[in-house]
């Protein structure tokens, strides 16, 4: 019977146990994940980066980038090339994700989203539609050895354009929240834009599978926006009044462990309920973190248990592990680093020049207008995401996956740096402070 493969159950016959070694393994990864994470999480930032730099390159090391190559025997026993054992750590990853971007959504001033919704929608807007034109353009000068046989030029280029739009909200939130920014006006815009983006850009990709599956029809396209306007609407309403009795029933126990445990079963119930109307499970949780927010019942000082857990449990091993799959390997062909440089300087530009714009069409001054394309910038593990998608369905070959990971790495590394060097230059307001004493 192979690896990790348990034998058919007769009817009344109880599940068994998960097996010695896989749950050993799982214990050593997620060990070994989480000590590494903190390790270089806490090199980078003595170097003056955001611990998820450190945290982002763990996988890309233990990965098939470099460990997998260099010691495969090792690695071939740590992380097996068994889906079952896999997923086990995919799973675990997962809950830090959603928890992370959850957590993330109530913290986020819902007043001042509103008061500068205008801004964060320009912002959003030129952040998607010049990198999707630019992708999309860019795709028909590739060579045709990068395009997969059996798919279509237009279909490839829709895809590749999708990919080149997406900001990656987990890794903005974590850099926000690592280089103290989540309170600033500018990280608020940063995230509000994000969210929009992301939004979009995975109806997009609802769109792109469509047309690589069975084809895209009205119909398909009306059932998906649709659902995302049902999620939204339930969420404003029956989850707005369900969140917010249950958080005032937690109020009166004195034991914030209760407002914690109520907390995470609304962020995953949440995600499960975008997950089912064909949503994107992390965007479920950050609209569950915003309607927490919106309730005005929940302290942060009550949510601070969790966000230590979350910040330095989770989120580190989610990013570690999320880099396990990339192979940077592929890189040393010279006609898929070239095709590589090209779509990496496209992405970059891009997203830069319509974050830029539309910032300055809202009349921000060019270090603010800087900083939200810096921010938004980073792709992260969204685009792997996309990128798994897309060699799922085929629409990928495996150099063009590679590029797409090799993107999603390089322009997280950029974004804090860059961010940094703007924010420097934008004073911090007397509001600003206030939130940064809420929030901590």
């Amino acid at each position: 019977m192979p690896y990790g493969q348990a034998p058919a159950l007769l009817a009344g016959e109880p599940v068994a146990p998960l097996g010695a070694h896989p749950l050993l393994l799982l214990l050593l990864q997620v060990g070994v994940l989480l000590a590494l994470a903190l390790l270089l999480g806490r090199l980078a930032e003595r170097w003056g980066m955001p611990a998820v730099v450190g945290e982002l390159m763990v996988g890309v090391l233990l990965g098939p980038s470099l460990l997998e190559w260099a010691a495969p025997a090792l690695t071939g026993w740590l992380f097996p090339k068994d889906a079952g054992q896999f997923h086990l750590l995919d799973a675990f990853s997962q809950i830090g994700l959603l928890l992370l971007v959850g957590v993330t959504g109530t913290q986020l001033h819902l007043g001042l989203i509103r008061r500068e919704g205008r801004t964060a929608l320009q912002v959003s807007a030129g952040g998607l539609v010049v990198p999707l034109a630019l992708g999309i353009g860019v795709a028909f000068l590739l060579p045709a050895e990068l395009v997969p046989g059996d798919v279509g030029r237009g279909v490839f280029a829709f895809f590749l354009g999708v990919a080149m739009c997406v900001s990656a909200l987990p890794v903005i939130a974590k850099t926000l929240s690592d280089m103290g920014l989540l309170h600033r006006t500018m990280g608020q815009l940063i995230m509000t834009a994000g969210t929009i983006d992301d939004t979009v850009a995975w109806f997009l990709l609802s769109m792109v599978t469509a047309l690589a599956t069975t084809g895209l029809t009205v119909g398909h396209a009306a059932l998906a926006f649709a659902s995302l306007l049902a999620f939204l609407l339930l969420a404003a309403t029956v989850g707005r009044a369900v969140a917010g009795a249950v958080l005032r029933g937690t109020a009166r126990s004195a034991d914030p462990g209760s407002a914690v445990a109520a907390v995470v079963v609304m962020m995953l119930l949440s995600a499960a309920a975008a997950h089912a109307l064909k949503q994107e499970p992390m965007f479920g949780a950050f609209v569950c973190g915003l309607v927490i927010s919106s309730t005005g019942q929940l302290t942060p000082e009550r949510l601070a248990a969790l966000r230590t857990v979350v910040l330095r449990v989770f989120a580190p091993v989610f990013f570690a592990a999320a880099g396990l799959r990339m192979d940077l390997t592929g890189l040393a062909d010279p006609r898929v680093l070239g095709a590589a440089f090209l779509l990496l300087f496209v992405a970059v530009l891009g997203k830069f020049l319509g974050a830029y714009a539309g910032a300055r069409l809202s009349r921000l001054t060019r270090w603010q207008a800087l900083a939200l394309g810096a921010g938004m910038n980073a792709r992260g593990v969204v685009e792997v995401v996309i990128a798994m998608a897309g060699l799922r369905l085929g629409v990928l070959t495996t150099e063009t996956y590679t590029i797409i990971v090799l993107i999603a790495v390089v322009t997280s590394l950029m974004a804090p740096p860059v961010l940094a060097m703007a924010m420097k230059r934008i004073e911090e307001t007397p509001e600003e402070r206030v939130r940064e004493k809420a929030y901590g």
